[in-house]
This record gives C-alpha cells, structure tokens and sequence, in this order.
C-alpha cells in the first residue's frame, strides 16, 4: 500500500482501555476496534503511541502492567499494525499543527503522523468528534455518535 487511505490511526487511548478494566463499556469497545481493525488490516500507530502505551500500563493505572508483560504486548501490536516513525519532519508538522490549530503539542504529532502517512482517521477519545484538520478527521470511537460501520468495520 503506497499511501495509508485505508489505514486508520489508533491513539493510545484505545490501546490503554484494552489493558484497563476501570470501565468495563471502554474497555469492551477497545477491544472490540483493535480486533476488528487488525483483523482488517487497517490498524496503524504512531512509535508515539506505542511509548505513550508502556508509560501509562506500567506507571499510571491503579493495577499495573508489569514491564516484560507491556514490551510482550508492544511487540504483539507492532508486529499486527503499521507502526509510523516519529522523524524529524513529522515533528516539525506536529510542531506546526500545534501552534496552526491549537492542539496540544502530543495531539498534533499524532495528527501530524497521520497527515505524513495520508491516514484520514485518527481514532481517539482526545479530540472534538467529526473534527477535521488538513485531511485528517478525528472519530471518537467511545462516543455515541461513532459508527464503525462507516469505516467499512463490520463484523
């Protein structure tokens, strides 16, 4: 695949409430869409998120992810999605994004890894539902108004 048109960007949110059974509905959901988007092979993730992930499993959550159980998932993720690069230019167009946009610095170089690759979708809880930046739509796959099926996820 040239470009990532049929790709959709998972945000570490989604991968974090697969790991955490805090809320039973997020967790199920997440579950659910990295299924289904492996199972596709439509499901990306930035390095980013992939560092973002061990941080918040092993430091952050009340019942933590032990260190060699995170790399082991890590691995299992990286090896079932396509896994962007955080380089240069995708830091200075996070940088650009950040400040054209007003999005937080971390947000902007997840948009700015799906810009690079040509994702259209970011799927994340971080962002305005619907909201579309330079070819980039954010979907908040947690929210009512998200409908898999639009983004040819069926069962």
């Amino acid at each position: 695949m040239s470009n990532g048109s049929g790709l959709l960007l998972l945000d570490t949110n989604v991968l974090v409430y697969a790991h955490d059974p805090r809320d039973r509905r997020k967790q199920a959901i997440a579950v659910d869409l990295l299924d289904r988007c492996i199972g596709a092979e439509r499901a990306a993730l930035s390095a980013q998120n992939l560092s973002e992930f061990y941080v918040v499993v092993t430091q952050r959550l009340p019942d933590r992810i032990r260190p060699q159980a995170a790399i082991r998932q890590i691995e299992r993720l990286a090896a079932a999605c396509r896994v962007l690069d955080v380089t240069t230019p995708l830091v200075l167009e996070g940088c650009r994004g950040s400040e054209a946009h007003r999005i937080s610095f971390w947000d902007a170089l997840v948009w700015a890894a799906a810009k690079l690759a040509q994702i259209p979708y970011v799927l994340t809880e971080d962002a305005q539902h619907g909201r579309s930046i330079e070819g980039v739509t954010f979907l908040d796959p947690f929210g009512t108004e998200f409908d898999a099926e639009t983004l040819a996820l069926g069962r």
